[in-house]
């Protein structure tokens, strides 16, 4: 007998929660794990561990339901998107969502949707651990370049592609952000933004934004946007006083 599946119901609306939290106690081997009501508290359920699935509104005050969707960790819960836009769809695809529920939410499609989450589940294999690389091995046209994580000040998604900034160059890769976060030394590197992965070693200075985040400018005079989000984690990490916009 397989376990339940323990399900985060997210959604600025009590009222939809509720509907929610109400089919999903008719399914069998569901179990409603916790309730967020914006993307923020998203994030740190899933950080707290015991999440499976996350059925996640996209307009959410403050971090959308995409936007949390693009900061989940790698190997983290599966996602399903729950929204009255249609025409969100292809995007919540693009980020990942294994299925895409449209309001008001129907007891045979919610269950048709965990039933795909669950197919999915045993047919990944269970994520290895994996060590950081002494060298990140870089393919281009001149052959490999292998190159030292700890020079290496950004990454940064571009249309289809990523960016490796280095003390050697810049080198685009195929690597997608969350493998290079995988690949690279957690103590040195953070996904600061959806589409930019930052090594602090290499940050000079910290410009606030009138978002609540930061542009960050490293050693080399590069920028690179930090969202709110990550922002106020680095304000933690750093030791800085919370912002106002770290209140409530």
């Amino acid at each position: 007998m397989s376990p339940p599946l323990r399900v985060l119901i997210a959604d600025d609306e009590l009222l939809a929660r509720k509907r929610l939290s109400r089919l999903l106690g008719a399914l069998p081997d569901v179990q409603v794990c916790g309730e967020a009501a914006d993307g923020e508290a998203v994030l740190a359920a899933v950080r707290a561990g015991g999440v499976d699935v996350v059925l996640l509104d996209i307009h959410m005050p403050g971090l959308s339901g995409l936007d949390a969707l693009a900061l989940l960790p790698e190997g983290g819960p599966r996602v399903v998107l729950c929204t009255a836009h249609a025409e969100h769809a292809v995007d919540a695809f693009e980020h990942g969502a294994v299925d895409y529920v449209l309001k008001p939410v129907e007891p045979a499609r919610l269950q048709k949707a965990l039933e795909r989450v669950r197919a999915r589940i045993p047919a990944e294999k269970p994520p290895q651990q994996t060590r950081a690389l002494a060298r990140l091995p870089i393919p281009t046209r001149q052959g490999i370049v292998l190159v030292d994580p700890e020079t290496i000040s950004h990454a940064a998604l571009d249309d289809e592609l990523v960016t490796v900034f280095t003390a050697q160059g810049e080198f685009l890769t195929d690597f997608t952000l969350n493998e290079l976060a995988e690949k690279l030394p957690a103590d040195m590197f953070h996904r600061v933004h959806r589409r930019a992965l930052l090594n602090l070693r290499h940050v000079a200075r910290l410009e606030p934004l009138e978002t609540g985040g930061y542009l960050a400018r490293t050693s080399r005079g590069h920028a690179v946007e930090v969202s709110r989000q990550s922002a106020r984690e680095l304000r933690r990490m750093l030791g800085l006083r919370k912002g106002a916009e770290d209140e409530g």
